[in-house]
């Protein structure tokens, strides 16, 4: 039996005494959120169903698969491309290091892309026995919501499944979002990206967001000449200044040519490649273009209007701070939700939701001293405020520590690359608001710097830890000067 939820004293009022349905909960989408707020549910005792689209490497309206953007287009094949971009400039390095390496390097694309594709089957295997191991059952096709306790499924052959539910979880994730310009057809997605059957020698991406930088990375590595356009002065809007100026010095650095305060007004297919027009009266020739410009949530074909779940401009599904809809009985987890959209996160507000509602424990999601990287090469990592975000919010002043140093691998390498390293502290608590790295290894050293954000470190508590030498992550225990002092609600001020 379900328990009784704990929001608001007892909300199990989403349906009449005594009322009978098919399942305690139906998920509609198969991804993070979805399939650890079913796997945690049934764990709790309810009784769960779960639908999710077709599996397909390149999604759309009608295909998807059991673990969703991350697993099968996402996060994970997008690090395995990363991983296998970054040991070009490796092996390059190791010439410094003894390794004689012939000058002509080959690079088998097919091969890395079968084996990220066989990862991604094997991950999506994964994810189905980890439902069936919770004794939830999978329904493969669309789901839709038909009432505020009734969804149903399409079958891939077209046939109707209807069932009722006492809570409904939507869960459908993002898609990405392509700008209306003439030609936009013969762009590409990351979807596509992921999965090209040929290497690209001349790549164009349009977007400063982390997909931009990221894949721009990945291209340049594996040989590709690499333009990036952007709309901003500096890539990753929303990201500490200092480190955006970092970030595109390396892009520089490793040769991609950055074209910022730049649109794209016009792609036409040619003889020779893709032409395209920027709003500068620019031109070049291009064999890919990747729009890399956003993402809209999955919620065109819920029927969601009908029911009455409201939602905002960009169809994101409104809830509140536990999750739930304005209907009750309906909740919504992860990027259809658009609040912060990371994949751990989901799994958060996937997990909150099962303890709310089936765990007999009230629990929101905490989105304070979240951590998130960017795989750029080399990669950027941030947890908590960026000095920008600690100048906005704090009342006295905040205090700045920074490092930049030359990574000792480089150091014999000959690779000219910094690692810059920042912390902000607000000057009267000594609380640590924020941390953010850019070099190697950025994103396993933030993970640890997270939990000591999470438990409120002092920069006192930062300055006694002893650090493991020789290591760049030492660097964080042994900032002792302050590189600037900002008066609150100042504006920020950089080296760069």
């Amino acid at each position: 039996m379900a328990r009784k939820m704990l929001v608001d004293g007892d909300l199990n009022q989403t349906n009449k005494e005594g009322a009978e349905y098919d399942f305690d909960l139906f998920v509609i989408g198969a991804g993070s959120g979805g399939v650890r707020a079913a796997r945690f549910s049934a764990n709790y005792g309810a009784k769960v169903g779960i639908c999710e689209l077709p599996f397909h490497p390149i999604s759309s309206e009608v295909i998807g698969g059991v673990g969703g953007t991350c697993v099968i287009r996402g996060c994970v094949p997008k690090k395995i491309l990363v991983y296998g971009a970054t040991f070009g400039g490796e092996i390059e390095d190791a010439r410094n290091y003894g390794w004689e390496v012939n000058e002509k390097l080959d690079f088998n694309w097919k091969k890395l892309l079968q084996k990220k594709t066989d990862e991604i089957n094997r991950l999506n295997g994964i994810y189905k026995r980890l439902l069936s191991n919770a004794s939830v059952k999978l329904l493969e096709g669309e789901g839709k919501i038909v009432g505020p306790n009734k969804v149903e499924v399409t079958q891939p052959d077209g046939t109707k499944l209807s069932y009722s539910a006492k809570h409904i979880l939507i869960a459908t994730g993002s898609r990405a979002n392509r700008p209306p310009i003439p030609g936009q057809e013969l762009a590409i997605t990351s979807d596509e990206a992921l999965s090209l059957d040929d290497l690209p020698k001349r790549a164009v991406v349009f977007g400063g967001g982390y997909i931009a930088v990221e894949f721009a990375s990945i291209w340049r590595g594996l040989g590709a000449t690499v333009d990036l356009f952007y709309r901003k002065e500096l890539p990753l809007r929303g990201f500490d200044d200092e480190m955006r100026a970092v970030v595109a010095r390396n892009l520089e650095g490793r040769g991609i040519k950055l074209h910022p305060q730049t649109n794209l007004m016009e792609l036409v297919k040619t003889d020779n490649g893709i032409k395209v027009i920027t709003d500068h009266g620019g031109e070049l020739i291009a064999d890919v273009v990747l729009f890399a410009t956003g993402r809209l949530p999955n919620t065109k074909r819920l029927n969601l209007e009908a029911v009455g779940v409201e939602i905002d401009k960009t169809g994101a599904v409104k809830v509140d701070e536990y999750s739930r809809t304005n209907i009750p009985s309906i909740w919504a987890v992860g990027d259809v939700t658009n609040r912060m959209n990371l994949t751990p996160v989901a799994l958060m507000e996937g997990t909150c939701f099962a303890t709310t509602v089936f765990g007999g424990e009230s629990s929101k999601p905490d989105y304070r001293n979240i951590p998130c990287a960017v795989f750029s090469i080399p990669p950027l990592s941030i947890v908590g405020l960026s000095e920008e975000e600690a100048i906005e919010q704090v009342n006295g002043d905040v205090l700045v520590f920074t490092s930049t140093f030359n990574p000792m691998k480089n150091t014999v390498s000959g690779r000219q690359e910094k690692t810059i390293m920042k912390l902000v502290v607000d000057a009267e608590t000594d609380k640590v608001l924020g941390a953010s790295m850019c070099g190697p290894d950025a994103p396993e050293i933030m993970q640890g710097i997270a939990v000591a954000l999470k438990c409120g470190a002092t920069k006192a508590q930062f300055d006694s830890t002893v650090g493991i030498h020789p290591s760049a992550a030492e660097e964080f225990v042994t900032m002792r000067s302050v590189s600037r002092r900002v008066t609150a609600r100042g504006k920020a001020k950089t080296n760069l």
